[in-house]
């Protein structure tokens, strides 16, 4: 028997499986929405990395310092410039020989500055002379020769003779610095084995260590615009630190 299907019918049948197909392609799609982002929440999901401690020791040490910094000059007036330039050059000479035939070596001597200017008097705008001062510093590795150094070469500049200051270094500091350093290994591991005591935790290797290693500055002193001839120059070294700080990470 034949069937036949009018065309408003045939329309709304097409309709209908047009609708179906629509809702089932929604759900599929759904479905593979939901489980692509439950695998993107699982791939993103933190994970917690092993535990550490992390400790600062530091370690300290003393030692005498050995060398010694002079800074000093010569302070002239002249009539002119050349005049007092010649002053102030024959001076330094004097002081320069002076060290060197007291054992100080010529690359240790070095010229530091040189200052040439007029002088007035009174409210007068025209000089009436001018003053030249030359510096020099003198490196003394010899801290048992230094006091005589600097008092042959204060005796060679004569009352034209200034002195800055002296400084003291500590320069010879290697081995100070390997003990300083296993002085602050040991510190950081007590830390960090006190840590992990109070955590409950063992304490396991070295992670990472970095450092910092610092020397006292040098220790200067003033001195008398001018030094006095005759004065004898006493040498007390004294002490000098050098410390050492280290940053440790533990496993534990």
């Amino acid at each position: 028997m034949a069937i036949s299907i009018n065309s408003g019918y045939r329309a709304a049948a097409i309709g209908v499986v047009s609708a179906a197909l629509l809702v089932g392609a929604f759900s599929i799609g759904a479905g593979q929405s939901d489980g692509s982002a439950a695998q993107a929440a699982t791939q993103s999901a933190p994970s917690t990395g092993p535990a550490r401690i992390t400790v600062t020791g530091t370690g300290t040490v003393t030692g005498t310092p050995n060398q010694l910094m002079l800074s000093m000059g010569v302070q002239v007036n002249g009539a002119s410039v050349s005049s007092a330039l010649a002053q102030a050059n024959q001076a330094v000479s004097s002081v320069t020989s002076a060290l060197r035939q007291r054992g100080v070596a010529a690359a240790d001597i070095q010229t530091s500055g040189l200052s040439i200017y007029p002088n007035y008097q009174g409210n007068s705008q025209v000089p009436v002379g001018y003053g030249v001062s030359e510096s020099l510093t003198a490196t003394l590795n010899n801290l048992s020769a230094a006091g005589s150094q600097i008092e042959a070469a204060v005796h060679a500049g004569g009352n034209a003779t200034t002195v800055d200051n002296v400084s003291l270094n500590l320069t010879d500091d290697g081995s100070l610095l390997a003990s300083a350093r296993a002085n602050a290994i040991k510190d950081a591991r007590a830390k960090a084995a006190q840590f992990a005591t109070a955590l409950g935790v063992p304490l396991g290797q070295v992670i990472s260590v970095s450092s910092t290693d610092q020397v006292t500055p040098p220790v200067e002193f003033g001195a008398a615009a001018s030094a006095a001839k005759g004065a004898s120059v006493p040498i007390s070294p004294g002490s000098q630190q050098v410390s050492v700080s280290v940053t440790v990470v533990y496993a534990a």
